[in-house]
């Protein structure tokens, strides 16, 4: 991978050291005298050839400006802030533009344009840089072999465009690191890409953790192939959902019916479960063994669901609880639970009291149930981490024992990352990123 430094300061030519620099005329103002380095002056409007210095031999960048006379390589170069058009139109306007490597930028918000971005580059037949904008498409930077790019972009001081990469860290990283990611919506506040980087880190391993926050899975799975990624974690809403886009999934995630984890192996997506792994990880640290217990678990989602195959599979008796009645009746029928409307439940039945539902991460209540009935001999477990919410409160206050949402997150994770890497023990590091 070519990987082209783009310049916010002329200062940044101290800290840089890569072979390619970008030198924008509307940041920069002028073209700095740089030494042994191959350059790239970008142009945002006219094109004033007078600007560059005397001898200048390196390639310009027109924009969607008309090609001037020289003999000087030409980029040009199309930005879409609004959205990525189909493979069709990409490949239209790229081919349309008069210059050596036609370059194209877009702004990327699903599966569906990454999709696009990658069908394009493989219809041209012409030199060029095709990029995805955002977050999401951060991974177009890092693929420039797959994508057949010319060259990519990264920062040095300061992100000179969304999505981009620190510079030093791509030409670390090369074409065929390994990619790791995160899909949901929102997963802003998730702790997942500290954790997996710093295992990563760790273990030694060339690899980045990218996060995909995207509002729908269509075409999940040709982007998992296309560029190669070799696994993903899957949190809120798609823990269910994702299963229709595997080749096949395992027996705890078949009989969970949600998988967390995607494994890429040589193109075939299998789907996983490792929830459960991290709810025996939380459990055990916090001294409560699980066999013929009475559990209370709140919501009906994919964690409430790893959460009832494991107490139901040790003989525990289940009952659900939430506001959503149909989903709660349908889990509890799944796994031969209970389900109670939370006026219903006496809280002081139950040995363990789980909190599968969000509350206390993006907001603060009310419960399902009534926390404040929670007594000394009860063990609360909530799967929310990186605070104390007030059902752990009440549970501390009341010295109930207590099991944490972060020691269930870092022990699925690292069985995630185990399970993408082979690399065992990554626990103490992930937690440690919580």
């Amino acid at each position: 991978m070519r990987v082209c430094a783009s310049l916010s300061s002329v200062s940044e030519l101290e800290e840089c050291d890569t072979r390619m620099v970008e030198i924008r005329l509307d940041l920069l103002g002028s073209v700095p005298e740089v030494r042994d380095r191959d350059l790239l002056v970008t142009y945002r409007g006219p094109i004033d050839l007078d600007v560059l210095p005397e001898g200048f031999d390196g390639m310009i960048d027109i924009g969607e400006e008309h090609r001037p006379d020289t003999h000087l390589k030409v980029v040009a170069s199309h930005h879409d802030f609004t959205g990525t058009p189909n493979a069709e139109r990409i490949a239209s306007i790229l081919n349309g533009m008069d210059c050596d490597i036609a370059k194209g930028a877009f702004s990327v918000g699903s599966f569906r344009d990454l999709t696009s971005i990658l069908d394009a580059a493989r219809s041209l037949k012409r030199p060029h840089v095709i990029l995805g904008m955002g977050a999401l498409g951060t991974i177009t930077r890092i693929r420039a072999s797959i994508l057949g790019n010319e060259f990519s972009f990264g920062y040095v001081g300061e992100p000179t465009a969304p999505g981009q990469l620190r510079a030093s860290d791509m030409e670390m990283l090369g074409d065929d690191c390994m990619i790791l990611g995160l899909v949901g919506s929102p997963i802003s506040k998730s702790r997942s890409p500290a954790m997996h980087d710093a295992a990563l880190k760790e273990a030694n391993v060339n690899g980045v953790y990218l996060p995909f926050d995207t509002t729908d899975l269509d075409q999940m799975e040709e982007v998992v192939r296309g560029y190669d990624i070799r696994g993903l974690n899957v949190t809120i809403p798609y823990k269910q959902d994702i299963m229709d886009h595997l080749d096949s999934v395992d027996r705890d995630a078949s009989a969970i019916g949600a998988v967390n984890t995607v494994v890429n192996e040589n193109g075939r997506l299998v789907g996983r479960n490792t929830d459960v792994l991290g709810i025996h990880t939380a459990l055990t640290k916090a001294g409560f063994e699980a066999e013929d217990r009475r559990v209370l678990i709140m919501g009906s989602g994919g964690a409430a669901r790893s959460c009832a195959h494991y107490m139901t599979e040790r003989g525990c008796d289940v009952t659900i609880t939430g506001r959503n009645a149909e989903s709660g009746s349908g889990l509890a029928s799944d796994f031969g639970a209970t389900f109670r409307c939370g006026k219903s439940v006496s809280v002081m039945m139950y040995d363990i009291i789980v909190n599968c539902t969000p509350v206390g991460m993006y907001s603060d209540g009310p419960y399902p149930i009534n926390i404040s009935a929670i007594q000394q001999e009860q063990t609360v477990f909530d799967m929310v981490y990186g605070k104390e919410t007030a059902l752990i409160h009440q549970a501390r206050s009341r010295g109930c024992r207590v099991a944490y949402g972060e020691d269930m997150l870092a022990g699925q994770g690292a069985a995630s990352f185990e399970m993408w890497t082979g690399i065992e023990g990554m626990f103490d590091t992930m937690r440690s990123q919580i």
